[in-house]
């Protein structure tokens, strides 16, 4: 389910990337963000219920209700600063799950997920700088979201799904 998830959260990274730097409406990012929060939403209480991984499941729970929130501020029109200040939430939890893949590295698999926190983390603070803290970063956001959206999502659900990296 790895590349699955990923696949789609690079996409909605990019795609809110891609909103951030105001080439496409709010309300129209909000259909992706509905589309990958649900399904992290549904693979998160998979992973928590059937496959009994909390663990997994909680992490993946705080991207989907990001997502989900996203939508929300877009159709109801808000102006994010809830969303912002559980960014910060987000960003410090991610940190020390930063913390624990490089104290635990194991092969390529394990760099790999390293850096991944690593940039969730600060890819999460930004927004909170952005949304939270309503500082003037957003071109700079819009940059690295899109990076993010390739780096750390789409690039590796591809090589996941396509058999390329194998878990």
């Amino acid at each position: 389910m790895l590349g699955l998830i990923l696949l789609y959260v690079g996409a909605v990274l990019f795609v809110n990337g891609v909103w951030l730097m105001e080439r496409i409406s709010g309300r129209e990012v909000a259909v992706i963000n509905i589309l990958v929060g649900s399904l992290s939403l549904l693979v998160a209480l998979y992973t928590i219920f059937v496959v009994a991984d909390v663990k997994t499941g909680a992490f993946t729970l705080l991207f989907a209700f990001t997502y989900l929130w996203v939508a929300a501020n877009q159709l109801m029109g808000n102006d994010g600063r809830g969303l912002g200040w559980f960014c910060l939430f987000v960003s410090i939890t991610a940190a020390t799950e930063t913390a624990r893949a490089f104290s635990a590295l194991d092969g390529v698999f394990g760099l790999w997920n390293a850096i991944n926190w690593s940039a969730w983390t600060v890819l999460w603070f930004s927004y909170f700088l952005l949304l939270g803290l309503a500082r003037n970063v957003q071109k700079a956001v819009a940059g690295f979201t899109v990076l993010c959206g390739v780096f750390t999502g789409w690039l590796p659900g591809l090589l996941i799904l396509g058999g390329v990296i194998k878990l």
